[in-house]
């Protein structure tokens, strides 16, 4: 391992259970334990765990911390109650992303947990940070000291009730949470998830996250590696901060308008969103399904029927669930339309296309 890279409370777990690791966002992570389509099928039709760690906790307090957040938020956490979570971006003023997240609102004195990506923690926190001037708000980054548990898959709820004696998990519908105690400790237990299935958060301090991730490995909860998480959430339709999302990848591009409220009095980067959205976007982000099993991948190029470089890909892969070729890719607008003939270069090959809806499977799960 690099000595360079960070580690979360359940790395020596993952070591003694042989998975495969690999640099992660500044992290060593496992990327997978028994194989990636066994884990990925897990989460599918059964249940599954991840190690989510990594990710980043800022918490934000205080009399200003409603106006505060909807400066910087894309999303208007104003009818927000508590208990409910909010998704959305931070932007640049050019529009660009500085990272997708998650507002939880914790109750109505003015206290808030925010999500950020494992790889822009300290990014996020400086920004934050550098935009609170004028604010009377505290901003604690603790990401430190919380880990995080995902358990996903149609049998999550029954397995945090079974095994972790979670008895409230029910009463969670998607997008919700609640805090609470699990063996006299402080947890904080959400139903969101980043798999397209019915799933649930764990977030509790490093030793306490170690003991429920024991307790599960006990009941026999497959572990999955990130490489399984990627899968899975490219198949749903949800976007990677890097791949999908960027400071050069607006949320417009990327077809994530609606988690923008152009119709607040501001925040960050609103009025070339509302630009983009009233005159369209240079390009756009797109599904693709290919007619052949050639895998396309990150960086490949796509083209019109005639041979013009339109587009690059941002994730691909052979999907395990629907075993068709499939992309998301960055597009000239004018290509985006459902339907458009599109190619993707692979290798010393051009494998045919047609444009369709990102969100390639559907779970049943029913939010």
């Amino acid at each position: 391992m690099e000595n360079n890279l960070k580690t979360t409370p359940l790395h020596s777990s993952h070591v003694s259970l042989g998975a495969l690791m690999s640099p992660f966002a500044g992290y060593d992570m496992p990327i997978q334990y028994k194989g990636i389509i066994e884990e990925h099928n897990a989460v599918r039709h059964e249940v599954g765990m991840f190690d989510v760690s990594h990710m980043g906790e800022i918490f934000v307090s205080g009399p200003d911390s409603e106006k505060y957040i909807n400066h910087l938020f894309t999303n208007d956490i104003r009818p927000m109650t508590p208990g409910k979570v909010l998704y959305g971006m931070f932007c640049y003023p050019d529009g660009g992303v500085v990272d997708d997240l998650l507002v939880y609102k914790r109750d109505e004195e003015g206290n808030y947990l925010l999500v950020v990506n494992a790889a822009n923690i300290d990014k996020d926190y400086e920004w934050m940070l550098s935009n609170k001037e004028g604010f009377d708000v505290t901003v604690d980054n603790q990401s430190e000291v919380w880990g995080q548990i995902a358990v996903q898959g149609p049998l999550s709820e029954k397995t945090l009730v079974e095994v972790l004696g979670i008895m409230r998990a029910p009463e969670l519908t998607f997008y919700t949470f609640f805090e609470g105690t699990l063996d006299g400790e402080p947890v904080i237990v959400s139903r969101t998830g980043y798999t397209g299935e019915d799933g649930f958060e764990l977030y509790a301090s490093n030793e306490m996250t170690v003991r429920i991730w024991k307790r599960l490995l006990a009941a026999g909860v497959l572990p999955c590696g990130l490489g399984c998480r990627d899968t899975l959430r490219f198949e749903a339709g949800l976007p990677l901060y890097g791949d999908e999302l960027s400071p050069e990848i607006t949320p417009i591009m990327a077809g994530l308008g609606m988690f923008c409220k152009l119709d607040k009095d501001e925040f960050i980067g609103k009025d070339v969103l509302a630009a983009q959205k009233a005159n369209g976007v240079p390009r756009k982000l797109v599904g693709i399904e290919l007619q052949d099993k050639a895998i396309p991948r990150a960086g490949y190029p796509v083209e019109t029927p005639e041979g013009e470089v339109v587009g690059v890909v941002t994730t691909g892969y052979r999907s395990i669930s629907l075993d068709k070729s499939i992309c998301f890719a960055l597009v000239e607008g004018k290509y985006a339309p459902l339907g458009t003939p599109l190619c993707v270069h692979i290798r010393k090959k051009v494998f045919p296309g047609v444009t369709v809806k990102k969100r390639f499977y559907q779970t049943n799960y029913k939010k």
